[in-house]
């Protein structure tokens, strides 16, 4: 029976967690933004969809340079700290990019905002690690990744509301103000750990690094590193070039084309945490739903790339979301990081991991955006490319050849059951 005690701790574990969730819904708002006024970018400074691509590319640089050290100021300095100063440099980086007069400072905005949103994730997980339960982590994580969700979904139709509204320069002014409150509400109200717990057991900073290279050292981290590394990069990918396509090959507005890009998102809002509950509390397994999932995955993607162009919008809306609901398996990275290494390095473990992913989509965004360009035809419109539908045949063979990738890397991940086995792993009892 749940003690009256029990329910006021509950909702201050979920008050702690609920700000590091916001900065990262904001995070992830700002990974496919871009897609959003790619064609807004071309016009205003004259670029092509290879440095588009490298704009979009840059925010996952500086994520994936930050996302080691991202784990280690977690767990040495605590999640208050780290996400609040997160997110004021990811606030000030939104302020420069939208008065960037320059490619040279919106650049320099994006890096920032990658840097600052580098900490939301792992800090919202290193809540969920210290304040809830273990048995649901698993479960956290999908909704952590959820709320991120919500911010994909804002930075589509949404977005493309408001900046028909007041410019994409305004749109981002607006969701700066939002950041720095939001990180300054951080500051003020987390707490890193609850007061019957020894939050002041976090590691020092020469204890994490020790840590860090266990994590590495670790031959189970590197299958879930590796196949989230290739399954983001087909998602990246197919969230920044799926407006660009529609509007050139389907003749859409850039509204209308956000409403049909925000279909994976919406399935995402069930699937992830539905990925993650019937993980923790129905199959009690993690590598089978992967494997499934990511399996599924590829098939779609083989689909889209024999449909470009042809099929109905209906079906194009019907095959984004089907995309969304098996790209779910992702949300089962983290666990698996976490639970085949030491506990007490829940944010490096977690951390790790997640780089994969990012890495994924920074090397690789560039090289689809000059793969479209490699193809145009010369067609331009409104001073921006515009791309035939054998240039996003190229670029999306390549994402379903990444999702093939994932499929086939998810064989090798090992099975945890839902529960920590690092000590087992190494033949302790």
């Amino acid at each position: 029976m749940t003690t009256p005690a029990a329910v006021p701790d509950a909702r201050r574990a979920w008050a702690m967690w609920a700000l590091p969730a916001l900065l990262f819904l904001i995070a992830f708002f700002h990974r496919s933004a871009p897609g959003i006024i790619a064609k807004d970018l071309m016009h205003d400074f004259h670029t092509t969809g290879a440095i588009v691509g490298l704009l979009s590319a840059t925010y996952f640089y500086a994520y994936a340079g930050l996302m080691i050290p991202a784990g280690l100021f977690v767990d040495a300095f605590g999640v208050r700290r780290v996400v609040a100063g997160g997110g004021l440099v990811m606030g000030l980086g939104t302020v420069a990019m939208g008065l960037a007069a320059t490619p040279r400072m919106l650049f320099a905005g994006r890096f920032a905002v990658g840097l600052g949103a580098a900490v939301t994730f792992v800090g919202a997980l290193k809540v969920a690690a210290t304040w809830f339960p273990p048995g649901r982590f698993g479960f956290l994580s999908a909704v952590t990744v959820t709320v991120g969700i919500v911010g994909a979904l804002a930075s589509t139709a949404p977005l493309a509301v408001l900046v028909a509204a007041a410019g994409w320069r305004g749109a981002f002014g607006i969701v700066s103000g939002v950041t720095l409150v939001a990180s300054a509400l951080c500051f003020a109200i987390v707490r890193d750990g609850p007061d019957t717990r020894a939050a002041s057991a976090a590691p020092r900073v020469s204890q994490a690094l020790v840590g860090m290279v266990e994590v590495l050292g670790n031959p189970y981290t590197w299958p879930p590193f590796l196949a989230f590394f290739c399954l983001y990069s087909a998602f990246g990918n197919l969230s920044l070039w799926i407006v660009p396509y529609l509007r050139d090959v389907y003749g859409l507005s850039a509204r209308s084309a956000a409403l049909y890009a925000a279909m994976p998102s919406l399935a995402l809002l069930a699937s992830a945490p539905l990925t993650g509950f019937v993980s923790d509390r129905v199959l009690r397994r993690r590598k089978l739903p992967y494997v499934v999932l990511a399996s599924c995955y590829f098939v779609l993607w083989l689909v889209l790339v024999a449909t470009l162009g042809v099929l109905p919008l209906g079906g194009v809306s019907a095959l984004l979301f089907a995309m969304g609901a098996l790209g779910g398996a992702f949300v089962l990275t983290w666990p698996l990081g976490r639970e085949v290494n030491p506990p007490q390095l829940a944010g490096i473990a977690v951390a790790v991991v997640n780089l994969g992913g990012f890495l994924g989509a920074a090397l690789t965004q560039g090289p689809l955006g000059a793969v479209l360009d490699a193809r145009w035809a010369g067609a331009v419109s409104d001073g921006a490319r515009v791309y035939p539908v054998e240039a996003y045949a190229g670029a999306f063979a390549a994402c379903a050849a990444f999702a093939l990738a994932a499929a086939l890397l998810s064989l090798l991940l090992r099975e945890t059951s839902g529960r920590n086995i690092y000590r087992e792993l190494r033949g302790e009892p």
